[in-house]
């Protein structure tokens, strides 16, 4: 019965110090993780918008109840706007996918950049490759974009990644979602 006890004690010793090294690991790290997750924020805004020199989130509860919106971020120059940066989650072939929309103040694609996602490796996740995501490119946002597998022009079409439809539409869902968005909200701002 001794024996018992000690072992539970010894036991008990272990897992507290184990606790205890973990819990001082996570609060030294968090601020750190922290800040390298908002300087990677900043990095892709950047990228979306270079002429933006600082950029505000706009938190008004009418930019945001709306569908698959995550963020709004307003970049600005010399205190004018010169664009939106928004982030949007929209359903792929295996789970969200995390992306950030660039849209000028004169309403044309500055850029799409793709963040976590889970789409097959190989296939879905070609929506990350910048042979998809230019087809944006300085397109107006006037009109939906559509999911094309034929080869169709126009500046509206997005021709689908093959074997990767899905993908390829959930990425032209995000992006008219931030299209509309624009249209809608922003544009007048």
């Amino acid at each position: 019965m001794r024996e018992i006890i000690k072992l539970g004690l010894i036991l008990l010793i272990i897992t507290s110090i184990a606790g205890l090294i973990l819990g001082v690991t996570n609060d030294v790290t968090q601020g750190i993780i922290q800040e390298r997750a908002l300087e990677e924020t900043r990095q892709a805004l950047v990228a979306l918008l270079p002429e933006a020199e600082d950029f505000n989130v706009l938190e008004d509860e009418e930019l945001l109840d709306r569908r698959l919106i995550l963020e709004v971020f307003e970049g600005l120059t010399a205190g004018e706007t010169v664009g939106y940066t928004v982030k949007v989650n929209p359903q792929g072939y295996d789970g969200r996918i995390e992306m950030l929309v660039g849209i000028s103040s004169e309403g044309r694609i500055t850029g799409v950049k793709i963040g976590d996602n889970t789409e097959t490796p190989g296939l879905g996740s070609k929506i990350a490759d910048a042979s998809f995501t230019n087809q944006f490119l300085d397109k107006p946002t006037d009109d939906e974009f559509i999911v094309t597998k034929g080869g169709e022009s126009g500046a509206q079409y997005i021709e689908a990644i093959s074997g990767a439809t899905v993908s390829s539409e959930a990425v032209v869902e995000g992006v008219n979602a931030v299209r509309s968005l624009f249209e809608e909200l922003l544009k007048n701002r």
